[in-house]
């Protein structure tokens, strides 16, 4: 049994790891019911170092897999006996809100494989293969906030899983040259790579771009009409959760449509939203009328 003091320690460790990463997106921010930021930080916290196993440092393939398939015998043994012989915070609090929340670890272990699918494979030879590694490494987490607000109902499920697939999308395009230059991946599917005369040294934007552009249109027209079928997901819930993921889907959008502004020398690099663009995100979404108007034009554009 682990003590009252132990738990609000792992927790705190949790939510201060979540707190010292940038993201796009929000993490356990204000907009949430406060009942789930500790829990949303935990799951964070487990994402984000695994994650970390996957890409970086300078550890072999061989302690990088290690690393992944410790997690996931921590993880069987939570599934099995509801608890961890861990002293690591962070399985101390996923035990905890797995409990408490009765959520599926296979949520968790979909996360795992797609940090070691990250750690030996490079290359997607099409679309299909692209949509298979989301499913593991974007549509649990939306699934895993949907089972802490008590909305893991069939069509929300399938809305929340676009709307992940989408973002995922979207943040690969946001990355197509650090993921090349860096770490030697691509997702851009290779069979519409070849149909567009595209090779892989374009992606590091050190020759002509221009075929790109075309290959680049058809994908994120694509994780419009993903995000678009989703959509309906931020109508549906209702409060804080509910204006957390409208502002979370109009931030894809708002993504994507300055990803389709950049030409030429800009075209590979990675907008972001600033300041003034992230409060027209909160006060867009606040109202459901209001945040399927704007997606509406922003999906449309």
């Amino acid at each position: 049994m682990v003590s009252n003091s132990k738990l609000d320690a792992a927790y705190q460790f949790c939510l201060k790891l979540s707190h010292r990463h940038y993201e796009n997106f929000p993490v356990a921010s204000f907009l949430l019911p406060k009942k789930m930021r500790h829990p949303v930080s935990v799951i964070y916290a487990f994402a984000r170092t695994a994650d970390d196993f996957a890409d970086e440092g300078s550890d072999d393939m061989e302690i990088r897999l290690k690393k992944l398939n410790n997690y996931r015998l921590q993880l069987k043994q939570i599934n099995e006996n509801g608890s961890t012989d861990s002293d690591n915070p962070i399985f101390l609090a996923l035990a905890d809100i797995i409990g408490r929340y009765k959520i599926p670890c296979t949520l968790f272990d979909n996360l795992l494989i797609a940090f070691i699918q990250d750690v030996n494979k490079t290359r997607y030879q099409n679309f299909e293969q692209v949509l298979d590694y989301c499913r593991y490494s974007a549509n649990p987490v939306g699934r895993l906030l949907l089972h802490l607000d008590g909305h893991a109902d069939d069509t929300m499920l399938t809305e929340s899983d676009a709307i992940c697939t989408a973002l995922q999308l979207i943040n690969f395009y946001q990355d197509i040259t650090q993921d090349y230059v860096e770490k030697n991946r691509v997702y851009l599917p290779l069979d519409e790579m070849t149909s567009a005369d595209v090779d892989v040294q374009q992606l590091a934007g050190k020759k002509n771009t221009s075929t790109l552009v075309p290959l680049l249109r058809r994908q994120y027209q694509r994780a419009k009409e993903i995000l678009a079928s989703g959509s309906e997901l931020g109508n549906r819930l209702n409060g804080r959760f509910g204006w957390e993921i409208r502002a979370t889907i109009l931030g894809g959008a708002t993504i994507l449509n300055k990803l389709e502004q950049q030409s030429g020398s800009t075209m590979l690099s990675r907008p972001r939203l600033n300041r003034s663009e992230l409060v027209m995100l909160l006060i867009n979404s606040a109202s459901k009328k209001r945040y399927l108007s704007i997606l509406s034009k922003k999906l449309t554009n």
